[in-house]
């Protein structure tokens, strides 16, 4: 198990291998202590992907359906596999996400969407504009970028749980990663990204 960096916060503990045999199985109990247990992970990075982009009311929706595919797929899921059940619900989570994205046709952030704004001038920058303009730059990210960068950003996973999770290997992930971050210092400094 690792042990946390001053700059990282631990891990939420998994659900038990019993609850999830019991879940497997359909027993109510289990099945809500499952939603319980993953149901803020998945609305925060569903929020994070679709938010910005004026999705908001897909949220709720591809939550549920994010948990529909989990208890469907749940009695094929391998625990000595190499994902995490939080991660593989996350991936299931971030699929939808950008399936809804691309459907949409707003892979990027509206121009009128509030955290859309440039970046202001170094004198009169404060912590809100800087978050806002952070926001727009990560809604900007192309969808596989973003959601590498959600996943390993916003839910701590490293680069092989990402892998996994997505199904590629190590070094796309993190290639896709470096070009994230390189369009993101792109985006705040205003600097050309040297990435394709």
């Amino acid at each position: 198990m690792k042990t946390p960096t001053p700059d990282r916060v631990a891990r939420p503990a998994e659900l038990d291998e019993l609850t999830v045999a019991r879940a497997r199985r359909g027993e109510d109990a289990a099945c809500r202590a499952l939603v319980h247990r993953y149901q803020r992970p998945v609305f925060a990075l569903l929020g994070r992907l679709l938010g910005p982009a004026g999705l908001d009311d897909a949220v709720e929706d591809l939550a549920q359906e994010t948990f529909l595919r989990v208890f469907r797929a749940l009695p094929d899921f391998r625990d000595d596999g190499p994902a995490r059940l939080s991660t593989w619900i996350l991936t299931i989570a971030s699929r939808l996400a950008i399936d809804r994205l691309r459907r949409s046709g707003r892979l990027t952030v509206p121009l009128d969407h509030p955290t859309a704004r440039a970046l202001p001038a170094r004198d009169t920058a404060d912590a809100a504009a800087v978050g806002r303009a952070l926001v727009a730059a990560i809604a900007d990210l192309p969808p596989e970028f973003r959601v590498v960068f959600e996943l390993r950003v916003g839910q701590d996973l490293d680069h092989a749980e990402i892998a996994a999770a997505l199904d590629l290997p190590t070094g796309t992930v993190k290639s896709r990663l470096s070009r994230a971050r390189a369009r993101l210092r792109a985006a705040l400094t205003g600097r050309p990204a040297d990435v394709r």
